[in-house]
């Protein structure tokens, strides 16, 4: 991975390859640094390696292995300050899950490509002015 704008770096996490394939894709013709996971423990992983390169984290909610919860909790130990989305086709978070644990957004699937980009303009944007 070359290192860009920090801001400019996400990790996707989704158990659903057509999920990762296409957002990977939609982010990289935006010029985002785009690292996709199938595999949360795997994403894991490569966040406790290379963390200080990533500006932003998107996950999925429900997966085999570990939910986004649960990445959510490992990762914030890790770094407290990263930026993190969930996303699921569920239209409710349990709460009570994050353990009090702040995110920094929701993503609804489906999601219209559009508004899936300006809610990351959004919040990077944000990022780099604070």
């Amino acid at each position: 991975m070359s290192l860009m704008s920090k801001s400019k770096s996400i990790l996707l996490v989704d158990d659903e390859p057509d999920i990762v394939n296409l957002f990977t894709d939609l982010l990289k013709r935006e010029d985002y640094e785009v690292i996709g996971f199938t595999n949360p423990l795997e994403a894991l992983e490569n966040y406790k390696t290379n963390f200080a390169q990533y500006g932003l984290i998107i996950s999925d909610i429900r997966m085999p292995g570990m939910t986004g919860f649960d990445l959510l909790k490992y990762i914030k130990k890790i770094d407290a300050t990263i930026s993190f989305f969930l996303m699921s086709a569920n239209d409710t978070i349990n709460y009570s899950e994050l353990e009090g644990i702040k995110i920094d957004g929701f993503i609804q699937k489906p999601i219209r490509i559009k508004e899936f980009l300006s809610i990351l303009e959004k919040h990077l944007i944000n990022i780099q002015i604070s």
